[in-house]
C-alpha cells in the first residue's frame, strides 16, 4: 500500500462505526467512510468535540451539522496550500490520501532534468496540478466543472503558483483529449482520477466501468515517445490495483518503463492502522 505520511497539516484520528474522525488544520471534522465497517469503542475526545459532522441519509445522500467551523479555511502540505470548504456530498476540496502520489512523481519530474508537460484529467481542485508545477512541469489542466477550476485556480494563487505555467482547461475531458490528438499535441506524462460515475458539461453521462479503458487508449495516443509517467486513479470498489496494472501494462506495452498497483492509504495515529482510501494504478518510464 502507498500510505500518505507525510502530512502535518491532517491526520486521520480514529475510525469507528462507519465513519472517520479527522483533523483538518485546527477543525476537527466527522465524516462517513464506507471502508470503516468495524465498531470499535469512541474514547478519543474529538468525537465529542467536532467542528464539524455529515451525517449520511438512509435515502442517500445527507447534511453538515457544524459547530464553530469557519465557511473557508486553509491548510498546507510542503509547500503547497489549500483552500478548503464542505460541500455537498461530504467533501471538502481535497483528497490528501493522494499525497502519496504528488510526492511520487514531484521527485520523478524534479529528477528528469528536461522539460516535463503533464495532462492533469478529472482534475478537481487542483491538488496534483500544484504537485506537478511546483516540481518544474507545464501543466494542462482539465475538469469539467468550472467552478472546479475556478477553486484550482484560488489554490494556485495560494500556493504562489499563480504565475507558474497552467493551462486551465473547463471542458468533458474525453472530447478534451480527442481534440488533443487531432492536434498532435504530446505530453511526457499523465494524471488521471475520473469518478465512478458522472456528468459533462453537456450532460454526458460518464460510468468508469465502460469508459476509462478507452480513455486510457485515447491518452496514450498524446504520450511522447519517452513517457516520464502515467498515473490512474480509482475509488470505485470494482477495479481492483490489479485490474489498473493490467490496464496500463496492455496499453503501454510499446513503452519502456515498469508498471506497479496498489492501494493508496492515510494513516490513523490512534491506533496505527491504516485506512484503505482508493487505489491507484502507476507506469514509470525507463
Amino acid at each position: 500500500m502507498w500510505i500518505a505520511d507525510n502530512w502535518k497539516d491532517y491526520e486521520i484520528i480514529d475510525t469507528s462505526k462507519g465513519e472517520k474522525l479527522e483533523r483538518w488544520g485546527k477543525y476537527l471534522l466527522v465524516r462517513p467512510d464506507p471502508q470503516v465497517i468495524w465498531d470499535t469503542p469512541k474514547t478519543q475526545k474529538g468525537w465529542k468535540k467536532m467542528n464539524g459532522h455529515y451525517h449520511r441519509s438512509a435515502k442517500g445522500g445527507g447534511e453538515w451539522e457544524f459547530f464553530d467551523l469557519p465557511k473557508q479555511w486553509t491548510i498546507s502540505y510542503k509547500e503547497l496550500t489549500f483552500n478548503l470548504k464542505p460541500f455537498s456530498f461530504k467533501h471538502t476540496g481535497l483528497f490528501p490520501e493522494q499525497a502519496a502520489n504528488w510526492d511520487w512523481f514531484g521527485d520523478l519530474i524534479r529528477k528528469a532534468k528536461r522539460p516535463v508537460k503533464v495532462l492533469n484529467l478529472f482534475a478537481y481542485t487542483g491538488g496534483a496540478t500544484l504537485a506537478a508545477a511546483a516540481a518544474g512541469a507545464t501543466v494542462t489542466h482539465v475538469d469539467a466543472s468550472k467552478g472546479m477550476v475556478n477553486w484550482a485556480k484560488e489554490n494556485a494563487a495560494t500556493s504562489g503558483l499563480s504565475d507558474a505555467p497552467i493551462r486551465w482547461i473547463v471542458d468533458d475531458c474525453q472530447k478534451f483529449v480527442e481534440r488533443e490528438i487531432r492536434r498532435g499535441n504530446h505530453y511526457d506524462a499523465i494524471i488521471m482520477d475520473p469518478p465512478s460515475y458522472g456528468r459533462g458539461p453537456k450532460g454526458e453521462i460518464w460510468k468508469i466501468e465502460d469508459a476509462i479503458f478507452p480513455l486510457i487508449q485515447l491518452c496514450a495516443q498524446l504520450l511522447t515517445d519517452k513517457p516520464l509517467f502515467f498515473l490512474v486513479n480509482s475509488y470505485t470498489t470494482g477495479l481492483a490495483p490489479a485490474v489498473l496494472s493490467y490496464m496500463l501494462s496492455t496499453v503501454l506495452k510499446k513503452h519502456k518503463g515498469k508498471v506497479d498497483a496498489q492501494e493508496v492509504g492515510l494513516p490513523v495515529s490512534s491506533n496505527g492502522l491504516v485506512l484503505p482510501c482508493g487505489a491507484a494504478g502507476r507506469f514509470q518510464g525507463l
